[in-house]
């Protein structure tokens, strides 16, 4: 199994980026992490978690018991980490959440970082490259942008969740996200229920009699 690259910019979302994560280091994958300053404060802003881009420690980000042992932290500057190349191996990228800055750079093939720069490679090694926007509404230039990274192999999944689920809390539509990337990046999961299936992470019943109970 390939490593996961996985890269967090400044768009609303931060809680996607974590969940995502814990689920990457739940399931033994090996996890490459960069994050760029403004997706420093947008998860200070949201999350309360201060991250030190210097001097990373996966405590400041993750629960204590999360196993982090193939968790690979690089520098948002640093391009002599793997990603910056093709010449290393992976099993897929994830900007997530994915800033209309960083999208605009991943489109016009012009890095800035290491994430943009990885994003690069993913694209032109015809890996697989998952961008997670949050922005609306969309202006023109997002959409051309959103077109032109299509064009170029990238997959757009905006970070617009499901209800169909059955919703009981924000955490189910965290994992409505996540299990959506980790359906492109071929990772198993249990994350949500599949349309027309039973579902295994909650109980299917219960679910079904406060569906029904609303909509009386």
């Amino acid at each position: 199994m390939s490593p996961i690259c996985v890269g967090i910019t400044g768009a609303s979302g931060a809680v996607y980026a974590v969940r995502l994560l814990e689920v990457l280091c739940a399931a033994g994958r090996e996890v490459h992490l960069s994050i760029s300053p403004a997706g420093r404060e947008i998860i200070r802003h949201e999350l309360g978690r201060e991250v030190d881009l210097d001097d990373f420690r996966p405590a400041s980000l993750l629960p204590a018991d999360t196993d982090t042992s193939q968790l690979h932290y690089h520098h948002w500057q640093n391009y002599y980490a793997p990603m910056a190349s093709g010449s290393s191996l992976s099993g897929g990228m994830v900007i997530c959440p994915c800033s209309g800055g960083t999208l605009s750079a991943v489109a016009a093939g012009s890095a800035g970082n290491l994430i943009q720069r990885a994003a690069e490679v993913h694209l032109k090694e015809r890996r697989r490259l998952v961008l997670v926007p949050r922005e609306t509404p969309l202006s023109l230039a997002h959409i051309e942008n959103m077109r032109a990274v299509t064009l170029a192999g990238a997959i757009v999944l905006p970070a617009s969740p499901g209800w169909y689920q059955g919703v009981e809390s924000t955490d189910d539509l965290a994992d409505f996200i996540v299990a959506r990337i980790c359906d492109q990046l071929g990772i198993d999961n249990s994350l949500m229920p599949r349309w027309g299936a039973k579902a295994n992470h909650r109980d299917t019943e219960s679910t079904e009699k406060k569906q029904a109970e609303k909509s009386r």
